[in-house]
């Protein structure tokens, strides 16, 4: 049996994950308090903060995404007018303007008819194409300035103002290796073997001596034949999210405007505990060499294994006369047969929800479970509240099981006095698991002073 740790921990080659709060049991509205509050918005320029060119006027257009997103759902955002300003650019770089942008001169306003709430329906929605100024140098540099405004939010316009988003655009010399390829695979099994093409372009003006490439696969993806050029690794325990690693490198050389890919197709197995899972590509230049621009060496796919994951929550049946201090531990358990990991949301698995039964009063709680009042709302003390929730990590393993001790100090003796063990996603919304093929075990019973003997 394996223990799941209470640590988050980061998302899969990428950055740490997001805190979760708020979490309330299913079917509980949110505190009146939570709605009653001033509703906000705030309008973002999603562009990158720098944009490396390369030296050749033979060299296609680098693209530049940009786009407009807000944050609140509440309110519906239209008629988005993103101004840019590239009279920064001087000498620097050539711009391209797309056909949802008016330019005049060295600036161009930009139409966003629908803009998104940000996050899984976001995608840019204006693409400027940037290549080097004829008789720039190495090192030149310069920069474009963006601001917005838009119809929605809570006081009818949303507005980014001049200067709170600029691209710092530089020009430089060497290899630029960019990864694509990776297309998302649906309705995959358990077993099935899937071969994963990538293919690695040199966008800048100077060859590529060899290259690296890493290949990183969440634990329900592993690599059924090995290529001589690749080390393996296997990441599994502890706090570190469980993955599989290939570092992989090649000596071909890579001209610039060329292409390279593997000598045979990258190739995967999906292991029974698979779920949803991901495929990710990191690219170097070989020889130690600077890459120009950063932003395009990662490609990755998500990979959904038609599979379940049976969550379990387990109660406790304490006894003892009123004064007495008891122990009661309960319990979260994946029964499998998959994996669940909310690598790409930072989400929690699941959280562990307890109502404190009648008549006794929570002296200690785990750490990682957060005091609620009866509502599920803010509760100021860690000890004598009326409901926990119980955080999880980002992902668990099949056949896991996670204890949550809890000691009560038995005020009065009230028979049969029961606390619900609920399992939720958290949350404000929490809703049931899709992957649960038996929901009625999501729910158990703290029962202190039992009356019968089950």
């Amino acid at each position: 049996m394996r223990s799941t740790s209470v640590r988050r921990t980061a998302r899969l080659g990428a950055c740490a994950t997001a805190g979760v709060a708020g979490l309330l049991t299913a079917g509980l509205a949110v505190p009146a308090a939570a709605q009653d509050l001033p509703q906000t918005d705030r309008l973002w320029i999603q562009a990158p903060s720098g944009q490396s060119l390369p030296l050749g006027a033979d060299l296609p257009d680098r693209p530049l995404d940009i786009g407009l997103h807000h944050d609140n759902d509440n309110f519906a955002v239209t008629d988005g007018l993103l101004s840019v300003d590239a009279s920064g650019l001087a000498g620097v770089a050539q711009v391209q303007w797309p056909s949802n942008c008016a330019p005049s001169g060295a600036t161009a306003v930009c139409a966003v008819d629908e803009v998104p709430v940000g996050g899984d329906d976001y995608s840019p929605q204006v693409r400027l194409g940037l290549k080097a100024a004829a008789g720039a140098g190495v090192g030149a540099h310069g920069r474009i300035s963006y601001e917005a405004v838009a119809t929605g939010g809570p006081d009818g316009t949303l507005e980014a103002p001049h200067g709170s988003f600029e691209t710092e655009v530089t020009v430089g010399a060497g290899p630029d290796l960019a990864v694509s390829g990776l297309n998302p695979v649906k309705g995959a099994r358990p077993g099935d073997v899937l071969t994963v093409p990538f293919t690695v372009t040199n966008r800048g003006g100077e060859r590529s001596e060899g290259l690296r490439a890493v290949v990183t696969t969440t634990y329900g993806v592993t690599f059924p034949e090995e290529y001589a050029e690749c080390v393996y690794g296997t990441t599994t325990g502890g706090d570190d999210v469980p993955m599989h690693t290939a570092t992989c490198d090649f000596d071909q050389v890579v001209e610039a405007g060329g292409t390279f890919t593997l000598p045979r197709p990258l190739r995967v197995a999906l292991a029974g505990h698979a779920y949803r899972e991901r495929v990710e590509v990191v690219v170097r230049p070989g020889n130690g060499a600077t890459d120009l621009a950063e932003e395009d060496n990662y490609d990755a796919a998500g990979i959904q294994a038609e599979n379940t994951a049976d969550f379990e929550a387990r109660g406790a049946r304490v006894e003892g006369a009123a004064g007495e201090t008891v122990a009661a531990a309960l319990a979260f358990r994946n029964n499998g047969p998959a994996w669940i990991g909310n690598l790409g949301s930072g989400d929690s698995v699941a959280a562990v929800d307890l109502t404190v039964p009648e008549g006794v009063t929570v002296t200690s709680a785990p750490a990682g479970c957060e005091p609620r009042t009866l509502s599920g709302g803010y509760h100021p003390n860690p000890v004598g509240a009326p409901r926990y929730s119980c955080e999880m990590p980002i992902w668990t393993l099949p056949d896991t099981e996670r204890a949550f001790p809890f000691e009560l100090r038995i005020d009065r003796v009230v028979p049969d006095a029961a606390g619900r063990v609920v399992l939720t996603t958290g949350g404000a919304n929490p809703v049931t698991f899709p992957f649960d093929p038996q929901p009625a075990n999501n729910t158990a019973w703290l029962v202190v002073n039992p009356t019968s003997a089950s």
